[in-house]
């Protein structure tokens, strides 16, 4: 099958799995690679392609929009398209794709897989194991069944999410913008009535002005219940500050983080002394936190699902 554009080019500014490219040579386009290059010299050469394909290499702006004269679409190999500028893209008829179907089973196991491991303090467990350590009633751990977990964001990741959670005997709430996205793994309530049930609360909202500090002191102020708080979305939807003040007050009663507030600066230079905010600090010492480093959707299994995904909306699109 060949491309209705027939010389159509695309540039691909991170590697992925080879399938992406391999599908779309067959479907007749011609695919350029360029992993290295600054973003100044990719926007000098831009105006040549009519896609291009790109991960979290760096921002799509209104300046590099511009240069793009050709372009016709934007395809992000992940869940979110926060590191583009949407509206102007598609005030300049530019289509834009996302490929949240392809991890979002990877975010949802591993979503599962942190509440598990704090329930049965099991980072904590193996540590003291391996120190000689047998501490059978201090790692005394709690069971998920009854418990009732607040979602906020039903999406694909969300609702992953809830069908994990589908072999256990909890009460799954929902909160989100959107209307009638409730289903029969999720009941959808009002925040109000989510933040006065909950005893486990998991973030699943891609990054916009309304989520950016959307869990700061207010907020968790307002649930009734002490509880425990994953996020698995992005990290600047919680204000670091506000959650160890909660985690020392016992009103967040542990979290898993697979998302930082400080991930977009350099996140190794966080441990040179002078640069490590008190917040984080407390969060790498304390046994209630489990972290990871933005790893949810990062499996074997995803990379291949986000590049098929990625292929099949060009195709539908454009061929």
């Amino acid at each position: 099958m060949k491309s209705k554009y027939i010389i159509m080019k695309i540039l691909h500014l991170d590697s992925n799995h080879k399938l992406l490219i391999n599908q779309l040579n067959d479907l007749g386009y011609t695919n350029h690679e360029n992993y290295s290059d600054s973003k100044a010299d990719i926007q000098n050469i831009i105006h040549e392609y009519d896609g291009f394909i790109i991960r979290s290499r760096f921002s799509i702006d209104r300046d590099f929009i511009d240069s793009a004269k050709k372009l016709k679409f934007i395809g992000r190999v992940g869940a979110g398209l926060e590191n583009i500028d949407c509206g102007y893209a598609e005030s300049k008829n530019i289509t834009l794709i996302a490929a949240p179907e392809g991890n979002s089973n990877a975010v949802g196991e591993h979503s599962l897989a942190m509440l598990l491991s704090l329930f049965n303090k099991l980072n904590n467990a193996d540590k003291e194991v391996r120190a000689g350590k047998w501490l059978r009633e201090e790692n005394r751990g709690l069971e998920l069944d009854g418990k009732t977990v607040g979602l906020i964001g039903y999406g694909n990741m969300g609702k992953a999410f809830a069908k994990k959670l589908k072999g256990f005997d909890v009460k799954v709430l929902c909160y989100d913008i959107k209307p009638n996205v409730g289903d029969k793994n999720a009941t959808q309530v009002t925040l109000q009535e989510l933040q006065e049930k909950v005893d486990v609360l998991s973030l699943h909202t891609p990054e916009t002005t309304l989520t950016i500090g959307m869990v700061n002191q207010t907020f968790i102020n307002l649930f009734k219940k002490p509880f425990w708080l994953i996020n698995t979305a992005r990290g600047k939807s919680v204000v670091t500050s506000a959650l160890v003040s909660a985690l020392k007050k016992g009103k967040i009663l542990g979290a898993g983080l697979d998302v930082l507030e400080y991930e977009k600066t350099s996140f190794e230079n966080l441990f040179i002394e002078k640069n490590m905010p008190e917040a984080f600090k407390y969060l790498i010492q304390t046994e209630n936190v489990i972290l990871s480093p933005h790893v949810a959707g990062w499996t074997k299994e995803s990379k291949e699902k986000l590049a098929q995904t990625i292929v099949n909306k060009i195709k539908a699109k454009f061929c």
